[in-house]
């Protein structure tokens, strides 16, 4: 089920190249999708800016979404293709992201810290050489 309402996608259609053959030269099958994400209504503000960072190289000056779809040989299957793709991508974007709290290391366990630094410090030292005194 996609997320965001066939009005709000553009399609247009052109000649893929690879296989297919004579086919190739006459139909139309790859799918270049374009999606409006800054005037997108059915996206919220901090959807939007994530799956404009998430879209990288993908999103114009505009702020539109480009999908380009030629994976398969038929018209159809590479329009769903790329509406897959934008609903993967705006689901990545509609999980919020867990910020980490920072935390201070407790008193005991600095200490325990240097006590190992210590006990380690002594047993390294007693390897070297025997001193002639």
């Amino acid at each position: 089920m996609s997320r965001i309402p066939e009005e709000e996608l553009e399609f247009r259609f052109f000649r893929a190249g690879g296989p297919g053959g004579q086919n190739v030269n006459k139909v139309s099958t790859a799918v270049q999708m374009r999606f409006d994400v800054k005037n997108s209504p059915s996206l919220t503000d901090s959807v939007k800016v994530r799956l404009m960072k998430l879209a990288g190289s993908r999103l114009t000056l505009d702020g539109v979404i480009l999908i380009t779809a030629v994976r398969f040989r038929t018209q159809e299957r590479n329009r769903a293709d790329a509406v897959a793709r934008l609903d993967e991508m705006v689901a990545e974007a509609s999980i919020k992201p867990v910020y980490r709290v920072p935390t201070r290391p407790t008193k005991a366990s600095k200490e325990r810290r240097l006590k190992s630094k210590s006990t380690r410090s002594t047993i390294k030292s007693g390897r070297g050489k025997p001193s002639l005194d």
